[in-house]
């Protein structure tokens, strides 16, 4: 990228920074999509799981016909896909922006969990991108030998809008972190005695996943595509699991300011460089990747995701 484009990129982040200090902080407009209430399900055991799936891809159904019924096409379809036969839901609901959890795999009988956490802008109707990075990273985790890893695309929260003031700030992160150690807890409910559990955090996931790391009972935490975590190193994150973070080669995040103010009302900026030495990650090859890139089958970024789910520590080609 020539210096111009690299300077106007800059200057453009910087503003959008600059407008979270001034502008008031608010939530994104979200679409009032009408869709029937989650199901009352019981507690997730191996025993529960089919059932648990059964009746979410029910109620994903039951969402598509009442957006259709209201005139939202486009979250129809996406209810449609979700509520397949083929789909293992451990979670659905289609209100507003929508929530969703999906396995990919044996959840029960794996040796291997990755839990993966979106960043800005995924709702329902985005949600056929997340799908595919999801499937891509459980793909390339299951080439080969050895113990099979089930991947978990967890749309457990609401996203920000990448342009607004809510991205600059921890409030999403915070709203979402009980619900993610919720999530976690149920998969040591559901899954094999001593399963490795990691964490796949994406961009604004990434501050997901920094807010809920402390003693969160997970062994690898990866960050992708990250503007920060809230914290200011690895040690102020409170967790035992090992820390990783990459950053590719024409990722837009890289010219993010990393400052923290503190304002009346919030706290806007998002801390530490991950991929800084002083922020103490592990940090891992993620090729020429951009923003958007760090799930392309066959990239450098994905073949050591893969690794990191699996607990290769030793084959993660550094950064």
């Amino acid at each position: 990228m020539g210096r111009l484009a690299h300077r106007t990129r800059r200057t453009v982040v910087a503003a959008l920074l600059a407008a979270a200090l001034t502008v008031p902080l608010s939530a994104a407009a979200r679409p009032r999509v009408p869709a029937p209430a989650p199901a009352a399900l019981p507690p997730l055991t191996p025993a529960t799981l089919a059932t648990a799936y059964a009746a979410n891809r029910a109620d994903a159904t039951r969402a598509a016909r009442m957006a259709a019924a209201h005139g939202y096409s486009r979250r129809a379809a996406a209810d449609r896909a979700i509520g397949s036969t083929r789909r293992q839901l451990l979670a659905f609901d289609g209100r507003g922006a929508g929530l969703v959890t999906e396995v990919f795999g044996d959840l029960a009988h794996a040796g291997h969990i990755a839990v993966l956490v979106p960043g800005s802008d995924t709702s329902l109707d985005t949600y056929p991108r997340f799908h595919r990075a999801a499937a891509a990273l459980y793909e390339a985790a299951n080439r080969g030998p050895g113990p099979r890893t089930a991947v978990v695309a967890w749309l457990g929260y609401r996203t920000p809008a990448t342009v607004s003031t809510t991205v600059a700030t921890t409030t999403r992160a915070d709203e979402a972190a009980p619900q993610l150690r919720v999530l976690i807890r149920q998969l040591r409910a559901v899954a094999a005695s001593g399963a490795h559990l990691s964490l796949v955090c994406h961009s604004y996931g990434s501050v997901v996943c920094g807010r809920a790391a402390r003693g969160l009972d997970v062994a690898d935490i990866a960050l992708v595509g990250s503007p920060g975590t809230g914290a200011g190193d690895v040690a102020a994150l409170g967790t035992r699991a090992r820390v990783w973070a990459a950053r590719g080669g024409d990722d837009w995040v890289a010219d993010v300011p990393h400052v923290r103010v503190d304002l009346l009302l919030a706290t806007v900026g998002l801390g530490a460089d991950p991929v800084s030495r002083d922020f103490g990650a592990r940090v891992f090859d993620a090729g020429p990747a951009d923003h958007s890139g760090y799930f392309t089958p066959g990239s450098a970024s994905l073949a050591n995701l893969a690794r990191i789910t699996r607990g290769e520590t030793s084959e993660v080609t550094r950064g």
